[in-house]
């Protein structure tokens, strides 16, 4: 059973930065492929970022390319989003998710592991 927990979250001022963590449990982490989502309320879940399904790409939303890095660290277990230059439409609730599909990296339902979600606001 993979379990997920984000942190990092909180109040920011446009065009400041916050970087999230998840922390992920079990002894593979390494092999996981991974993706960061996100939701603000009354909208769907959105694809923010994504590890390619063997590993050697990252892909970004077209919203957050330039402004967004993820990144890894196997040693911790643990998936990190470096978010800068921070906008009001960046807030939402951020989600991990492990991918268990290799399929499209953009769509939720190719993700079989989640976390609880951390939220972020951007105050403009």
């Amino acid at each position: 059973q993979v379990q997920l927990v984000e942190s990092g979250g909180g109040l920011v001022q446009a065009g400041g930065s916050l970087r999230l963590s998840c922390a992920a449990s079990g002894p593979t982490f390494s092999t996981f492929r991974m993706g960061w989502f996100r939701q603000a309320p009354g909208k769907e879940r959105e694809f923010v970022a994504a590890e390619s399904w063997r590993g050697s790409n990252i892909y970004y939303a077209d919203s957050v390319k330039g402004r967004f890095t993820i990144s890894r660290d196997n040693a911790k277990n643990t998936l990190y989003l470096q978010m800068n230059s921070l906008v009001p439409e960046d807030t939402a609730s951020y989600y991990c998710a492990v991918r268990t599909r290799a399929a499209a990296y953009v769509n939720p339902t190719d993700y079989g592991y989640w976390g609880q979600g951390t939220q972020v606001t951007v105050s403009s």
